[in-house]
């Protein structure tokens, strides 16, 4: 095992492009010139197969960017381990999103201007989604996401393949969650302004609406604002007993997090899977203790998952997280839909992809619908002192 690990390592190649060295000027050009390059049906004998990741490799995000890149790593370990891809051994290139739009579109740019690659992993950022969405089309080669607003699957984005459930499931979840199992009824819902806040909020509010329940208060913050203050005070001062969070980034997830305990507020407290991401935890330390977290990964929710966080953390010394779980996921279910259509010929690949069914997966059993969701559940999770402790999973059939 030990050699294999290291081969897999040695194939992993991060890019060290410099922030802007492709004018954005040029990401037309780049573009069309790519999406004529067609990569061939298999690989030569020599030839790995080479899949292009996005990540967040500077700026705010930058610990959960290690994150995930890790988690494709290994399983690139694994897929290498086993034989490769059609006989061939996975090649990643990693490109820096800088947490930001811009800094995406041209990660992207530059991924997809190697002309070689037979897919991309994506992103984890619904906003970040929308603002590459048209290059991906452009592209034409299947690209794996994470980003759970719910629109992304349901704009005619042939090509994008999303590896985590989409926010229409978490709000039913947490909905029913807060006012079945905690008898609350006084939401107060705070969301970031982004794509993914402002689309979770408004399927939040529809999944209350149909049990009954109304919020007593709906407050949006913009990402890496500097004081919690106002919006903590807006909450003591609503009478809510529930607190809903749809967080972006941890750094401001764990600001608020402090702020919210420093000005006495004891609500029960529900979040997004951002509230047991590792870095918000690291951040947070006790003040996120005793709240619950609708996720899409818990280490303990399957013998998958499990088996994949303790060799996670033999690699990298630390508890991986989603970021980690859905690019793992993600780079496997592209090999495996390479290896079912037994070619890298995009339009095969695709038609594998959503062709899944019961493909066991650290996050859950994937079964892909024509939209391009694969996940269709999520689990509740408790900070028991820091520690995420799985409760039950709740998985949907529509």
């Amino acid at each position: 095992m030990q050699n294999a690990t290291t081969a897999a390592s040695q194939r992993i190649v991060i890019a060290a492009s410099e922030p802007g060295r492709i004018p954005i000027t040029r990401r037309a050009a780049i573009l069309a010139t790519c999406s004529a390059l067609a990569f061939p049906e298999v690989a030569g004998a020599t030839e790995t197969i080479k899949i292009g990741q996005m990540a967040p490799l500077t700026g705010p995000a930058a610990e959960a960017g290690l994150r995930q890149v890790n988690g494709a790593k290994q399983a690139a370990e694994a897929v290498n381990a086993a034989g490769g891809v059609l006989g061939h051994m996975i090649e990643l290139f990693v490109e820096d999103d800088q947490s930001t739009n811009p800094g995406g579109v041209l990660a992207f740019s530059r991924l997809a201007a190697r002309g070689d690659l037979v897919g991309f992993l994506a992103s984890q950022r619904s906003t970040l989604l929308h603002a590459i969405a048209p290059d991906v089309q452009k592209v034409a080669k299947p690209t794996i996401m994470a980003g759970t607003d719910p629109m992304l699957t349901r704009l005619g984005y042939r090509w994008m393949f999303r590896v985590r459930p989409s926010d229409r499931y978490s709000a039913r979840v947490i909905a029913d969650f807060g006012t079945t199992t905690l008898n609350k009824q006084k939401w107060a819902i705070i969301h970031s302004t982004d794509a993914f806040g402002v689309s979770a909020v408004r399927t939040l509010a529809d999944a209350l609406d149909r049990l009954g329940a109304k919020p007593v208060l709906m407050q949006g913050y913009t990402n890496q604002q500097p004081d919690f203050t106002p919006t903590v005070l807006a909450i003591k001062q609503s009478g809510a007993d529930v607190i809903c969070t749809y967080f972006t980034f941890e750094n401001d997830l764990a600001l608020f997090a402090r702020q919210l305990r420093q000005l006495g507020v004891s609500a029960a407290w529900i979040g997004s899977p951002t509230i047991t991401f590792t870095t918000t935890l690291k951040l947070a330390g006790n003040a996120l203790h005793g709240t619950y977290g609708v996720t899409d990964f818990a280490a303990d929710a399957n013998s998958e998952a499990r088996s994949f966080a303790d060799r996670f953390e033999q690699l990298y010394k630390e508890k991986p997280d989603v970021g980690a779980a859905w690019t793992y996921d993600g780079l496997l279910v592209l090999a495996s839909a390479i290896n079912q259509a037994g070619s890298t010929d995009p339009e095969k690949v695709r038609s594998a992809v959503l062709a899944i069914r019961g493909f066991k997966g650290v996050e859950g059993e994937y079964r892909f619908d024509e939209n391009g969701d694969g996940l269709h559940g999520y689990n509740i999770v408790r900070n028991e002192n820091g520690r995420i402790l799985f409760d039950r999973h709740i998985e949907f059939t529509d």
